[in-house]
């Protein structure tokens, strides 16, 4: 569940409720932080196009795009993603060696 469907599902399923929660809570927490930069971004973009009359031009959208980036922002967008993902590998590993621990509990009772 973990891996298919978002990370922490599987913990839930397995009934270690804080562990799946704070998995899940990591993961939305980062997905949300890079939404909200991606459309601050656009905003800034779509302020810099209109300002210089509206036309769509390619060179003018990259000067912006280019403008609207910081070093800060740029490290964010590159780091983000893939804690991201490292925090959706350590969900599908702990679900997959909790639900194996578990099924290796009840076939010894």
């Amino acid at each position: 569940m973990s891996g298919v469907v978002f990370p922490g599902l599987g913990q839930v399923v397995l009934k270690h409720y804080i562990r799946g929660i704070a998995m899940m809570l990591t993961v939305l927490i980062g997905l949300l932080v890079m939404v909200v930069k991606g459309v601050q971004h656009a905003l800034t973009i779509l302020d810099a196009i209109q300002s210089q009359g509206g036309a769509i031009d390619m060179d003018a959208i990259s000067i912006a795009a280019t403008r609207a980036t910081t070093t800060s922002d740029s490290l964010l967008f590159k780091l983000l993603p893939l804690w991201v993902v490292f925090c959706w590998i350590i969900a599908v590993v702990d679900a997959y060696r909790s639900g194996r621990k578990k099924d290796v509990e009840q076939s010894s009772t």
